[in-house]
């Protein structure tokens, strides 16, 4: 509605005022902006989470340079539905690992401090081969329900 009232040649009073008060928010987030260190720090941690999740999908979509090159918008729109699942999934599988492992701290008498897990981020990739070759091995088969062990500092 903004862009309309805008592009007309003549400004018409409800275009100004929104303008201005479009204006006014402006002046008021910025000058809490610089008074509160808290509001700062919370956009902060929400433009870093969201630059993990564009990393994620960079190393994801290696192909072609990170370029979508399909011709229909259909095909684009598969292509980036692609991209959205992959990462959704690599995001579920590392949050039901850093469950287990938080788990498997606690059950071994290890202190967990509850705090400090909103630090932690599902949005890793490293130890998942997102190149290469990848093997099914029919005699490591998982069951149903069942996980791969937990690797635990300190032992082989």
């Amino acid at each position: 509605m903004l862009r309309k009232l805008g592009s007309y040649p003549r400004q018409n009073g409800l275009a100004v005022a929104l303008r201005e008060l479009g204006r006014i928010e402006r002046t008021l987030f910025i000058l809490d902006w610089l008074q509160s260190v808290e509001l700062r720090r919370r956009v902060h941690a929400g433009l870093n989470k969201g630059e993990a999740r564009n990393s994620l999908a960079r190393a994801v979509f290696f192909n072609r340079l990170g370029e979508i090159r399909d011709r229909s918008f259909e095909q684009q729109r598969y292509r980036a539905s692609g991209l959205n699942l992959v990462t959704a999934a690599i995001v579920l599988w590392n949050t039901v690992y850093l469950e287990r492992a938080t788990q498997g701290l606690v059950e071994a008498g290890k202190p967990v401090d509850g705090e400090l897990l909103q630090f932690l981020s599902p949005l890793g990739w490293e130890h998942i081969n997102l190149t290469g070759d990848y093997v099914w091995r029919q005699s490591r088969r998982l069951e149903d329900g069942k996980f791969r062990p937990l690797r635990m500092p300190g032992k082989p």
